[in-house]
């Protein structure tokens, strides 16, 4: 027997009803936000990711070479690419443009509880607005398309401006040594770290940084740093929405790529894998060609938003099954095709059983009605119509029976 890929998911009918709708919440709310969606292509030159995120990358994507000997990748991530057709397609859009996407991905890493090796992301990007306003609408926007799926989270927000200022007289490599023992959240580690670089006296700072509660503690730490008045200002406008976050000013990733404002949403039920969305503001456009252009976004892991959620029942509109017999299929196809033009979806029996085994058959399909026409209705030009969630039934004409369906409460 072949078998799937390592990795990846066969999706079965019910799986499939409970992801689509929770991609029409998300895509509703991002359209709510005035967000546009674009779609960039499955594959990319390999050298626009490694420009984005350095040569390590190559190792954890799915890269080849094509026919022309040229270097492409599947795509790991969305944003990239979605800076590569701003730059090639709409640098001279007005600004600022909103942007939102859902595709899938492809990394080759360990597959795991909510990470895969082919996976699918929800994200927007803002390009082209530089201000506390554009930053606190990114988090807002991320901040409802969580809340629209029901998934518990929580909303971490922070500002890489106090850390840069404290390890401002580091170079780059020593710079990364710090951020690497702070990542791993060990105190004993990151005064070794600096103690090694001849720093110790980074070690108590550093650790309030990444202790504070609120601005006033952070502020106390590095002082009237240039940002401040950003600073305040984006959080300001999020307590203004009524936008619940948490601060977190000790964020150990991203100094290369992120700028300013950066995010991270943590659902409460994945163990250790539980990140589901990450962002804030960076500068790309200029990497691939294009103007130096700010830029704030994030990325929504969104399989591990499905799994955080877990199994749920989509809400789904009426349906019917229509039972008939050899000798009153015609007419049931008349009905069937009736009830589809209005837009309400018909199955029919393909197997010739009776009466009792289609209704049982449809009620386990979860059809909210039975249009049953025997040859006492198919000989009337009428159907009889049963409600399968009271049981109650009443002999009626085709129209009557649709209109029935769709605004009834028989």
């Amino acid at each position: 027997m072949i078998q799937k890929p390592r990795g990846t998911r066969d999706f079965l009918p019910d799986e499939m009803a409970q992801r689509r709708e929770l991609e029409q919440k998300m895509r509703k709310v991002a359209a709510s936000f005035g967000y546009g969606e674009v779609m960039t292509p499955m594959f990319e030159e390999q050298e626009l990711f490694v420009l984005k995120s350095g040569e390590g990358i190559l190792g954890e994507m799915y890269a080849f070479e094509d026919k022309g000997g040229r270097g492409i990748a599947l795509r790991p991530e969305l944003t990239a690419p979605t800076i590569r057709a701003y730059v090639n397609e709409a640098q001279v859009a007005p600004k600022p443009l909103r942007w939102f996407y859902f595709e899938e991905c492809f990394r080759y890493e360990r597959p795991q509880k909510g990470r895969y090796r082919q996976f699918w992301q929800f994200g927007c990007e803002l390009i082209g607005a530089d201000s506390a306003a554009a930053d606190a609408e990114i988090i807002s926007v991320a901040h409802a398309l969580l809340k629209c799926t029901g998934v518990n989270f929580i909303l971490k927000v922070g500002h890489l401006a106090p850390m840069k200022s404290l390890l401002a007289d580091l170079d780059a490599v020593e710079q990364k040594k710090v951020m690497s023992a702070l990542d791993k959240r060990d105190e004993e580690l990151l005064q070794n770290t600096v103690s090694s670089l001849g720093r110790p006296e980074l070690f108590e700072p550093l650790v309030a940084l990444t202790k504070a509660q609120c601005l006033d503690d952070v502020f106390a730490v590095v002082g009237d740093i240039p940002e401040k008045a950003r600073i305040e200002e984006t959080f300001a406008f999020l307590e203004a929405q009524n936008i619940p976050v948490v601060y977190n000013f000790g964020i150990a990733r991203g100094l290369d790529y992120y700028t300013g404002m950066v995010f991270e949403g943590f659902a409460d039920n994945l163990g250790a894998e539980n990140q589901i969305l990450g962002g804030g503001v960076y500068r790309l456009a200029h990497l691939f060609g294009g103007k130096d252009t700010p830029s704030c976004g994030f990325g929504i892991g969104f399989d591990r938003v499905a799994v955080s959620i877990g199994e749920f029942k989509p809400s789904r509109g009426p349906s019917v099954a229509v039972v008939c017999t050899k000798e009153t299929r015609t007419a049931a196809y008349k009905a069937a095709s009736a009830f589809r033009e209005a837009g309400i979806p018909a199955v029919m029996d393909l197997l010739d059983r009776g009466f009792g085994a289609q209704l049982s058959s449809a009620l386990k399909s979860g059809a909210t009605h039975a249009v049953v026409i025997g040859a006492k209705e198919a000989e009337a030009g009428t159907v009889m119509l049963k409600n399968l969630e009271t049981a109650v039934q009443t002999e009626m004409t085709l129209e009557a029976a649709v209109e029935e369906v769709l605004h009834g409460s028989c």
